[in-house]
């Protein structure tokens, strides 16, 4: 284990062991892509699986949805009514309007 961590993340991790407190202990105290206990590449035909690095061995998740989402950028945008504005959030601020909304904000 702490060879594997004094190296780049790996892309994938094999591990072939019977030892269940063995298999646990790997794949939960160490960071990377994806993998398997007892096979090798299989991991990458589960397209419902996400896909994909860790730090240098990639980033994102690929796979279907996964794919999607780390191509993808969610934007937020507001935009203003008509019907309901403060004054309070307008220059001047004076200790009135400070105080308002201190008081709305806690």
């Amino acid at each position: 284990v702490q060879r594997i961590r004094s190296k780049a993340r790996p892309l994938a991790l094999y591990l072939f062991s019977q030892d269940k407190k063995v298999i646990t202990y790997i794949t939960t105290h160490l960071q990377y892509g994806g993998g398997c206990v007892n096979d090798t590449i299989i991991h990458l035909a589960n397209l419902k699986a996400p896909f994909g690095g860790v730090g240098y061995s990639g980033m994102g998740m690929y796979h279907g949805k996964y794919s999607f989402e780390t191509f993808s950028h969610t934007k937020t945008v507001m935009q203003k009514g008509k019907l309901f504005d403060i004054s309070a959030r307008y220059h001047p601020y004076t200790s009135k309007k400070s105080a308002l909304i201190k008081k709305v904000l806690r």
